[in-house]
């Protein structure tokens, strides 16, 4: 799996460990300057991708419940993939994949 971009993002978490683990051990990010002041919520984050098949199966691997949808024809993002999943915590995460990335072998559509 290969995050292309995004700039920053914050997460909130009671368990610095687990959220650690997710982000960096299963995610491949590495983590910003810690702070203990907590405020706000995360909607979700979304990153630019690439290898839709790797990153189902590593997901699916780790046990992690995803769901991967493909924009319809004739709209904005025409054919992107989209695959989102949540943090330990809830937070949710969307890995946008180009259209032109094979399907995994466990996608119905």
């Amino acid at each position: 799996m290969s995050v292309q971009g995004m700039n920053h993002f914050t997460v909130l978490s009671d368990d610095l460990e687990v959220t650690k683990n997710f982000y960096c051990d299963l995610l491949g990010l590495e983590p910003g300057p810690l702070h203990e002041h907590r405020a706000g919520v995360i909607d979700h984050m979304a990153f630019t991708a690439t290898d839709l098949q790797g990153t189902v199966a590593k997901l699916e691997k780790a046990g992690v419940t995803y769901e991967l949808r493909r924009l319809p024809k004739g709209g904005v993002g025409e054919g992107l993939w989209q695959l989102f999943f949540d943090d330990p915590h809830g937070g949710k995460v969307e890995f946008d994949f180009d259209k032109s990335e094979p399907a995994p072998a466990s996608y119905a559509a």
